[in-house]
């Protein structure tokens, strides 16, 4: 059984443009493949804390040594990494804020970066743990950047996912929601009219 780990990045939660067309993605996928487990994190409704020297500290102490407090910051990251290790598709919403990602997929990024359980360095340089996985990334700006030296979203996001082992990753954009309603509406519909064909 497939099963999606979906992550929703909107400040607006299930409101943000983002979210509705990733919702509209695994609506899609779950009629193509009905019988498909999804599982959706909202890092809106359930914000990560940021990475800290505590919670770096307890990484790296271990287990038999920690304390309570230690574990408990190690559950959390673990809970994180077993949910995507366990996923094989993965669908991110990601509008743009202030020419890069949300503060909150950040967090989540550092949460499940992790040496020698998601990568792992060797004498050629680091190797992704997290191999055999798809994502798509629902890219939403206000603006029309893709393509240019103001996309500091795609290559960074590619890069991560890549030093993790996740490779296979396809962007799908939908730029200039604030530069008026017919642009907008043209956008929506050209990513929308492409959901079904990803979907399958």
């Amino acid at each position: 059984m497939t099963t999606l780990l979906q992550i929703q990045s909107s400040l607006f939660s299930a409101d943000g443009q983002s979210s509705q067309l990733t919702n509209e993605f695994v609506s899609a996928w779950q009629r193509n493949q009905p019988a498909s487990q999804i599982k959706v994190r909202d890092l809106a409704l359930s914000p990560l804390p940021h990475i800290n020297a505590e919670q770096v500290t307890a990484f790296f102490t271990p287990s038999e040594s920690r304390t309570a407090a230690q574990q408990k910051l190690v559950d959390l990251t673990d809970d994180l990494i077993n949910e995507l290790k366990h996923s094989d598709i993965i669908v991110i919403g990601m509008p743009m804020y202030n020419f890069g990602i949300p503060s909150t997929l950040k967090a989540y990024f550092d949460h499940i970066a992790r040496a020698g359980v998601t990568f792992r360095y060797t004498e050629n340089g680091p190797v992704g743990l997290l191999t055999g996985k798809k994502a798509y990334i629902f890219a939403t700006r206000g603006g029309q950047y893709a393509g240019t030296a103001l996309d500091t979203q795609t290559t960074y996001v590619r890069d991560f996912l890549g030093f993790l082992g996740i490779t296979d990753v396809e962007f799908i954009y939908a730029e200039g929601m604030n530069m008026g309603t017919d642009i907008k509406e043209k956008a929506l519909a050209e990513v929308k009219r492409k959901l079904d064909a990803l979907a399958a």
